[in-house]
């Protein structure tokens, strides 16, 4: 970790099957997913919008966009975390999700945190 890098936002995501809303018969399976977002930069910085990419495991793409997370749009410093859940519901017992946040930095900068691509699956479905 480079303490000289200004702007450098980490996300951890852990995905979670949701199993008493889903309804397999329904082809519904419920995913949430625990988001922590880090901020390792040296400039704060406020998470202004996001866009996710949810994949299916049909190939079906949803996009996702919208103002902050959650109904926040939070400033992180230095050093600081945020942590939010959230939920996606999909056709499929399987698929991804990927995207990123925009960030507006105290100095003006707008920069992106990517968001690594995840999985998401009923348990026992991937090795």
């Amino acid at each position: 970790m480079s303490s000289d890098t200004p702007y450098k936002i980490d996300v951890i995501v852990e995905p979670m099957y949701v199993e008493d809303q889903s309804a397999p018969e329904e082809n519904r399976y419920v995913f949430a997913y625990r988001v922590t977002i880090e901020n390792l930069g040296t400039v704060a910085a406020r998470l202004i919008s996001r866009h996710w990419i949810i994949t299916d495991a049909n190939g079906r793409d949803q996009e996702v966009r919208g103002k902050g997370v959650v109904g926040e749009q939070p400033h992180l410093g230095p050093g600081e975390a945020f942590q939010y859940t959230s939920g996606a519901v999909l056709d499929t017992a399987v698929g991804s999700m990927r995207g990123s946040y925009q960030m507006l930095g105290d100095d003006g900068t707008q920069f992106d945190a990517n968001i690594a691509p995840f999985t998401l699956s009923i348990p026992r479905t991937l090795h």
